[in-house]
């Protein structure tokens, strides 16, 4: 999963009973629930009243909202209020615990076949925005448009385990009327609908709640127009969209919260804007007033200049929230421009792990990274081949030696693509302070921070360098490494933004996915996290990051989605 220009967040805070702790933050644990657990409604989060508005403030657009799109963390962070799927994550207001449950399914699967085949049936009672019944057929309907070659920026993880890596290039989508067959995705009935995979997927149920396995209707289908109003099954529905500036969403009144083990329907309305720069967004939380005393951020976390304000003064405290969130941020290193792993290894030297960290937020935004693989990730463990936190500064004397050795005349010119925002305009300028020691000289090219993953995304971007944010869809290591370092899925919008493509790595990544037990998979996927690191060196991973965000004073219920990695928006209310 993406996440935005800025970093979002994992945490709980105060209202919602988990509480901030900025010097080690808890890391959420997440088990499988039963059938039980699947039913609705949702338990009531303690002190909560309906009513009121909700006023959401984020540094960015959304770019899409169509499900079958969805992927950066702040889309995803509103979309749960609107777009439902077979499965979703039930947090525990009280503790933060989670729980994967069946959301539109009443359960999270029965597997057959070894794993290979999968079949989920729907609950009763499950409507759209216009009280139409939602059925199997709209979920595979929803599922065999993400094969459409304009459906680039989604999950693909179903996708890719019935059609193959090269899926689109099987399947053009449903709009000439020839629908995936039954081979592969099978909707008996209305209420059941049954996945072929090629090969066993111990996690399909995590899979499940991603955004593409949403239902469609397909009367309302208006293809790329979809992402202006695609038609809800949440608790909210969009009263008013406008790119660039506002979304606006209200109650649902054909949502059945007895369906509904995960969202509640406290607030009335949910105003959010967008596009409001940090520090104003920051230091409007700070200040609390007028509508501001009722806003939150789900996604943005606080500007780096703000947190010793914070952080020093006691009237913060009760809402601040603060915890380890999913993504590993990190500095992708484009491989097809950047051939040299020598070259490559002395750009992971001269990184200045230290004042990134310093020029992003500090410690209580993320502490430093080694690994692919967030804390989050069940298994994980820091591997530090190059000494980076042995000397955080970097070593630029090191970096210097390998470019010596590969004929590389210096000063070394590389161009760094970054968002254009005070944060990370800084952090491009403290890289490129650091890395001139070493004799690389950084040409800094800023671009829009809402298309930044589409601009980088294409395979023959003209940068050579560039920030990302990844986390892993779920806490196994197979979404933290397959879908950012497997060769077969280079491509303009897929997330292989290194471009990496080593035979080895993808021969390994068959073969760890195909260990039929979670467990056992950890280790495994650790192992080769170390080894893309030591002999590949595609990116240089700096930080594994944390959500430090304040709300308003108004708000309840402010509990945090570790698995997404945004603030959870299915438990606020307004006091």
């Amino acid at each position: 999963m993406r996440c935005p220009s800025a970093r979002a967040a994992a945490a709980g805070g105060g209202g919602g009973g988990q509480l901030a702790d900025t010097a080690k933050p808890k890391v959420q644990k997440v088990t499988l629930g039963t059938a039980a657990d699947s039913q609705g409604p949702a338990a009531d989060v303690p002190g909560a009243k309906k009513g009121g508005t909700v006023y959401d403030l984020e540094q960015t657009d959304f770019n899409h909202l169509d499900p079958g799109h969805l992927y950066v963390s702040n889309q995803q962070a509103i979309s749960t209020l609107y777009a439902r799927t077979l499965t979703g994550y039930k947090i525990d207001p009280k503790t933060g615990d989670m729980k994967l449950v069946g959301d539109l399914a009443t359960d999270t699967g029965q597997m057959s076949d070894g794993g290979k085949t999968w079949t989920y049936h729907l609950k009763d009672g499950l409507k759209y925005e216009d009280g139409s019944p939602v059925t199997a057929q709209d979920i595979k309907y929803g599922i065999e448009r993400t094969y459409a070659p304009w459906e680039t920026e989604g999950a693909s993880y179903v996708q890719i385990w019935m059609s193959g890596t090269s899926y689109q290039k099987t399947y053009s989508g449903p709009f000439d009327g020839k629908d995936l067959p039954d081979s592969l995705v099978a909707t008996p009935d209305s209420k059941t609908i049954v996945f072929h995979f090629k090969d066993p997927h111990a996690d399909a149920p995590y899979a499940m709640a991603m955004p593409d396995v949403s239902p469609i209707p397909k009367a309302k289908d208006t293809q790329q127009k979809y992402d202006l109003h695609p038609v809800s099954t949440g608790p909210y529905k969009i009263e008013d969209y406008k790119p660039g500036k506002s979304l606006t969403l209200v109650r649902n009144t054909n949502w059945d919260p007895k369906t509904d083990p995960i969202r509640q329907q406290y607030p009335d309305k949910w105003s959010i804007s967008v596009n409001i720069p940090n520090p104003g967004l920051t230091q409007r939380l700070m200040a609390g007033s007028g509508n501001d005393k009722y806003a939150t951020s789900l996604s943005q976390s606080a500007d780096p200049s703000q947190m010793t304000t914070i952080l020093g003064d006691s009237k913060y405290k009760s809402r601040i929230i603060n915890q380890y969130q999913p993504f590993v941020d990190m500095l992708n290193i484009n491989t097809k421009r950047v051939k040299d792993v020598r070259v490559r290894k002395a750009i992971m030297y001269a990184f200045p792990m230290a004042a990134a960290q310093q020029a992003t937020g500090g410690s209580a935004q993320g502490d430093m990274a080694t690994s692919l693989m967030s804390p989050t990730i069940t298994g994980s463990r820091d591997f530090d081949p190059f000494d980076k936190l042995k000397k955080p500064a970097g070593d630029p004397e090191k970096a210097k030696e390998l470019l010596k050795e590969a004929g590389v005349t210096t000063p070394l010119k590389l161009t760094i693509a970054y968002a254009n925002t005070p944060k990370w305009s800084n952090f491009a300028n403290t890289l490129k302070n650091a890395f001139s020691k070493a004799g690389i000289d950084l040409q800094l090219q800023p671009i829009d921070a809402t298309a930044a993953y589409t601009l980088i995304g294409k395979v023959n971007n003209e940068y050579d360098m560039y920030r990302t944010g990844w986390a892993a869809d779920w806490p196994n290591g197979s979404t933290a490494i397959q879908p950012i370092m497997d060769g077969r899925l280079i491509g303009d919008g897929q997330e292989n933004y290194s471009f990496l493509n080593d035979p080895k790595v993808n021969s390994e990544i068959d073969r760890i996915n195909a260990i039929p037990d979670l467990k056992s998979q950890q280790a495994e996927w650790q192992k080769l996290s170390d080894t893309i690191m030591q002999n590949d060196v595609p990116a240089v991973p700096f930080a594994y990051d944390k959500f430090f965000q304040l709300y308003g004073s108004g708000l309840g219920g402010v509990t945090f989605n570790q698995e997404i990695g945004v603030i959870n928006a299915n438990t606020i209310f307004v006091k």
